[in-house]
């Protein structure tokens, strides 16, 4: 018979309560593009729609794994984001910012 998490969670500690909360919550911030897109309320043709694309393009986008930073920069803000690239070391986390100006060095 299954036991419901709720009640194995009353007999760990408090800090193995809040590791693994900890953990749900990190989980939680990890997306694939198509589950992105889903919790932002798209469907893949309004997707392309948005970024003057056939909706086949928008289904590949999804499934690749190797993809152009600009390519990824569109999807998120078609989606309503901003796209940040964090490199992150055992001593702290670094925002890489060379692509910032992308938009503009490719469009000048």
């Amino acid at each position: 018979m299954a036991k419901k998490f709720s009640k194995l969670r009353e007999k760990m500690s408090p800090e193995a309560q809040e590791r693994v909360e900890a953990g749900t919550k990190a989980e939680l911030v990890k997306m694939r593009l198509g589950e992105l897109r889903k919790v932002r309320g798209l469907s893949q043709k309004e997707l392309s729609n948005l970024l003057h694309v056939q909706q086949p393009a928008v289904a590949k986008l999804e499934k690749r794994t190797d993809m152009y930073i600009s390519s990824l920069r569109n999807h998120i803000e078609a989606l309503g984001g901003k796209l940040e690239i964090v490199a992150t070391f055992p001593d702290g986390s670094i925002h890489i910012d060379n692509f910032s100006d992308l938009k503009k060095s490719t469009s000048a």
